[in-house]
């Protein structure tokens, strides 16, 4: 059916309240219809999805018809749904409306070219073969250069991945009839890209936990790859309960993580994203009591050395203090040269406040209960010795003593 035809068809099922009004609005409507013209970029929103084809409504313009092939992307999958707001070119007022956000390689003429270059409308091409500096690329019988820079947003690609493949391109200069046309494929990618990392920034919230990739690894922590390119921080300090002083044991490029979103700072026009892992692992110090209580010999690795004392990491994220005085070495002992990093220990703990995270050690009760016990063991046996007298017996303990009084 015709335009016209529909406006009347639709016109005769209004209700009776007001037809002239109806009918005016809906002449009007298609009075507008009509101002439209091949080549000019409208706006609309998707209102039906079918196998084939989808419907647009441009407004009071009306309904406009779309290919549902150019709602695919490069794996073939439909990305658009009702609702969602496109841009497209009309290509054609014969019969409707149609609409197209692409110009099919093989049915675009000189003259749609030059309306796909005015309007900014991506157009198909092959890629021909490799030439200095480029590609040459076949659109509509024409043939058009594509700069190496423009090929991809992947600067490393190998140049032969690209040869005999169909892309959609973006007409950057066309001049003297077809003579001087260039055409760039990296536009249309990133804008695209742009447009995923918006819908992903949209979709980020604070203590939202996701799934990334590791772009990089630097000293002072990692960056998440969350999609389309939107990155996160995470921080040296979030990567776990235990302190990480190198990030590349924990991560590498490529890795698959999740990870807590922590902040979302924007500045500048910029989102500053703060990730963590560290809250996703329950937090060791919360049954410390029960698992590490007074008393109690454990054993550790030196974590690092400070003039006051060593810390000693008993699990990942529960470290202990051994103050200088309970190191049991001599006042004055160069710590780091007698405790190095990295050293296992037995310690016993004296005490511990799980709300401030700390813990005493102490290594010189360990060789003091080694004493106690030694002597604890010899007099058991002295007292079971025939005839053994009192003076006997104290001299024997101050020689197991090391001659203390």
């Amino acid at each position: 059916a015709s335009q016209w035809e529909r406006v009347q068809g639709a016109a005769a099922m209004t209700n009776d309240q007001n037809p002239e009004e109806d009918f005016a609005t809906l002449f009007a409507a298609s009075i507008q219809t009509k101002r439209l013209q091949v080549g000019q970029t409208v706006e609309g929103t998707i209102v039906a999805l079918g196998s084939d084809v989808a419907l647009v409504d441009v407004g009071s313009k009306g309904e406009a018809s779309l290919a549902v092939d150019e709602l695919r992307n490069e794996e073939g999958v439909v990305e658009a749904k009702v609702g969602d707001r496109i841009e497209a070119t009309v290509t054609s007022m014969s019969g409707g409306i149609t609409l197209s956000r692409r110009l099919q390689r093989g049915a675009a003429t000189r003259r749609q070219i030059e309306d796909a270059f005015r309007s900014g409308l991506p157009i198909e091409g092959k890629v021909d073969a490799q030439v200095k500096g480029g590609f040459t690329v076949s659109i509509a019988r024409q043939r058009a250069f594509c700069p190496q820079s423009q090929i991809d947003t992947a600067r490393d690609t190998d140049p032969a991945t690209h040869l005999g493949r169909v892309y959609t391109f973006r007409i950057i200069e066309y001049r003297e009839e077809g003579r001087k046309f260039v055409v760039s494929r990296r536009a249309l990618l990133e804008e695209e890209q742009k447009k995923r990392a918006e819908d992903v920034r949209r979709a980020l919230a604070v203590d939202a936990v996701v799934t990334g990739r590791v772009a990089s690894v630097r000293d002072f922590g990692a960056f998440v790859d969350l999609g389309a390119g939107v990155q996160g921080l995470l921080h040296v300090s979030e990567m776990g309960w235990s302190r990480v002083s190198d990030p590349t044991t924990m991560f590498k490029p490529g890795d698959e993580i999740t990870v807590k979103v922590l902040r979302i700072d924007s500045k500048d026009g910029e989102d500053k994203i703060a990730l963590g892992v560290r809250q996703l692992i329950d937090d060791p110090w919360l049954a410390v009591g029960q698992k590490y209580p007074a008393g109690n010999v454990v054993s550790g690795r030196v974590d690092r050395v400070a003039d006051f004392g060593v810390f000693v990491e008993l699990e990942p994220g529960i470290t202990g203090l051994v103050p200088a005085s309970e190191t049991g070495s001599a006042h004055g002992t160069d710590l780091k040269k007698a405790f190095p990093v990295g050293t296992n220990l037995e310690v016993i703990v004296l005490d511990t406040d799980a709300s401030s995270r700390r813990m005493r050690l102490s290594i010189k009760a360990i060789a003091d209960e080694a004493e106690r016990a030694e002597v604890r063991d010899y007099a058991a046996r002295s007292d079971t010795g025939a005839g053994a007298s009192l003076g006997s017996l104290a001299d024997k303990l101050r020689g197991a003593l090391g001659g203390k009084k």
